[in-house]
């Protein structure tokens, strides 16, 4: 059982909390991703349980024992790995395994015919119950004050979508709307039942599942279907699923990877809205960094031009923003810690002008 109280844990927890409510005025949370010290990942497959549990094991104690000397602000956790499909098979939906690839789950039904006969299913079926054994094993060996990943969540309108075949289902939501929202109402009461199950085994603060962003309370879930839809309908069915879920369970953070700048206004109006994380072509993220500064913090695909530390001065005044950042030696990621904290703490104005059209363009992947 690992110490958790032996690191500063509580330390990072309290600089997230006050970045994730404006209190504290800290606008940067960093993030390191030290890859020496990334292993391979066992695909998840529920016959791979077992080396899905040792790996997730093992990343976590290499993550704890790297908090001793790297003092960025991630936090250990326990990773209980999944894909996309696991609701949808939950309801019944086939899945293909690649030998090379995700699962992913392949669509049950093609009809607003078939809706009415889809049963909500209990949380013993076995694509749900092998995700609690998982957690449950690493709980038991890291202890219950651990920091637990939540699995992949995918909002009820996005699991409506791997259920029902989209060739169908888009045409439904002119010409069977009923059945759409009864359909994604019986996925949020199975959401909701398997939430609350997973709070109440392993607490209601978590580690998002992508990207990898700390929570005290609420969800967090992937809004990936919207960029195919108008903002009307995005107001009709997916805004008042994420209304409720984020009021129910005090928060929300939403990661999508769409096209969807049309919707962009719409999401400023779900409530409690924790984190935004878009995945899109830079022009755009710099979009989003101005559009939601003053609304939500963000932690995007893109986070800057140039070296890492001159980043914080690229963004705007009032954002917050999590930025992270790959290091392939312990030095390197020592000196970014130093240097990002330090521009961190400069006035932006010091800044102004200098580092654009300057420095050669670099991205990081945040996963």
């Amino acid at each position: 059982m690992v110490d958790v109280h032996s690191h500063d844990i509580e330390g990072r927890k309290q600089r997230w909390r006050g970045f994730l409510s404006s209190d504290s005025g800290t606008r940067h949370i960093l993030q390191i991703n030290y890859q020496p010290d990334n292993l391979p990942r066992p695909l998840p497959w529920r016959e791979r349980k077992a080396e899905r549990i040792e790996w997730a094991w093992e990343s976590y104690q290499r993550h704890f024992e790297r908090t001793v000397w790297l003092h960025d602000d991630s936090i250990p956790c326990l990773n209980p790995f999944t894909g996309t499909e696991i609701f949808a098979e939950a309801f019944g939906c086939p899945v293909h395994c690649p030998e090379d690839n995700m699962p992913f789950a392949l669509p049950l039904i093609r009809s607003a015919s078939e809706v009415a006969q889809l049963r909500v299913p209990s949380l013993d079926v076995p694509a749900l119950a092998t995700l609690f054994e998982i957690a449950d094993e690493l709980q038991r060996r890291a202890g219950p004050k651990a920091t637990m990943k939540l699995v992949d969540i995918q909002s009820p309108m996005d699991i409506v979508a791997l259920i029902w075949d989209k060739n169908d289902l888009y045409t439904a939501l002119i010409e069977a709307p009923e059945a759409v929202k009864e359909l994604a109402a019986k996925v949020r009461e199975l959401l909701i039942t398997f939430l609350d199950e997973w709070f109440a085994r392993y607490g209601r603060e978590f580690i998002a599942h992508y990207p990898a962003y700390y929570m005290p309370c609420g969800i967090t879930l992937s809004e990936d279907e919207v960029g195919a839809v108008s903002e009307e309908m995005f107001i009709e069915f997916y805004l008042p699923e994420l209304v409720e879920l984020s009021e129910q369970y005090g928060g929300i953070g939403m990661h999508c990877c769409a096209d969807a700048t049309h919707q962009w206004k719409s999401f400023k109006k779900i409530p409690n809205l924790r984190m935004l994380n878009l995945v899109q072509p830079v022009e755009e993220l710099r979009k989003a960094y101005q559009s939601f500064a003053t609304d939500v913090p963000q932690m995007h695909s893109w986070c800057g031009r140039g070296p890492a530390w001159t980043w914080p001065q690229q963004y705007p005044e009032a954002a917050r923003v999590v930025m992270s950042i790959n290091a392939s030696t312990r030095e390197e990621a020592l000196e970014l810690v130093e240097k990002v904290r330090t521009a961190s703490s400069t006035p932006t104005s010091a800044f102004a002008g200098t580092v654009e059209g300057k420095v050669k363009e670099r991205t990081d992947d945040i996963d």
